[in-house]
């Protein structure tokens, strides 16, 4: 490697954050192209991770550092959310957060994940979901440091309602009520903006359903006449009770 290559190596890795994917879109922009990252690689300073995706030969990357990626350089409206979110934010202690923790993701509807992202062996599996639960709304999403990497996540109140988006495929009655139960400090302005902006019936009657069964102080401050809670029955549950105030079948309580 001549010295040109050597500091530029140097600038690059100042302003590459340790345990961060780098892509290369990022990389051209640093005046790093094709043949110097190849350059880079043969000299042991970088690794390719998949198709135009790479770190630093001396990091250890985890599904965060993917994320920072996708979030700040390709800019993709992708962010953690359901349970990761309020396990990251310590709203679900009874959740643990080993190894073998699957992580949630959620992105706009018609968003696609990169290739080299959902090739790569992560340590937790990845659970993606691209949706228009909430279509062009920002409100709910929130930043918080991971590794000294700042990642966009859902806040609580967004967070559980995404968990009951995939009720019942990823997520149970019982899990989704357990989650609610420590729910306690919602910020009731938040959940209001959120239910009103909510494109999923199923999501907005059980997240009412379970707001009032849990009696949080919160869930009094919420105008349910400017929630939008569709038509018809919908049955969560075979063989279970028909709450008559939100028309859904819901687990017996003997079974919760």
């Amino acid at each position: 490697m001549n010295r040109h290559s050597g500091t530029k190596i140097n600038i690059l890795l100042k302003k590459w954050p340790k345990g961060a994917v780098a892509v290369s879109s990022w990389l051209n922009e640093q005046v790093i192209y094709r043949q110097l990252i190849q350059t880079y690689q043969k000299s042991d300073w970088v690794n390719s991770i998949g198709g135009g995706a790479f770190v630093r030969s001396d990091d250890k990357i985890d599904w965060t550092g993917a994320l920072f990626a996708i979030q700040s350089q390709l800019m993709l409206p992708v962010h953690a959310a359901g349970k990761t979110a309020l396990q990251l934010e310590g709203f679900s202690h009874f959740l643990s957060l080993g190894k073998e923790t699957d992580v949630f993701l959620f992105g706009a509807a018609g968003v696609k994940l990169p290739t080299w992202f959902k090739a790569y062996h992560w340590e937790h599996k990845i659970h993606y979901t691209a949706t228009n639960l909430f279509p062009d709304v920002q409100e709910g999403l929130t930043k918080i440091e991971i590794n000294n990497l700042s990642i966009e996540i859902s806040s609580p109140e967004r967070a559980i309602m995404e968990v009951l988006h995939l009720f019942p495929s990823r997520c149970s009655f019982e899990e989704g009520r357990l989650l609610f139960e420590g729910l306690t400090t919602l910020r009731p302005g938040l959940v209001q903006t959120l239910l009103e902006k909510c494109k999923s019936v199923k999501v907005k009657r059980m997240f009412l359903y379970l707001a009032d069964e849990c009696n949080h102080a919160w869930r009094k401050k919420l105008n349910l006449s400017k929630i939008d809670l569709g038509k018809g029955k919908r049955e969560l549950v075979k063989g279970g009770n028909l709450n008559t105030q939100y028309n859904i079948v819901v687990p017996r309580k003997s079974e919760l």
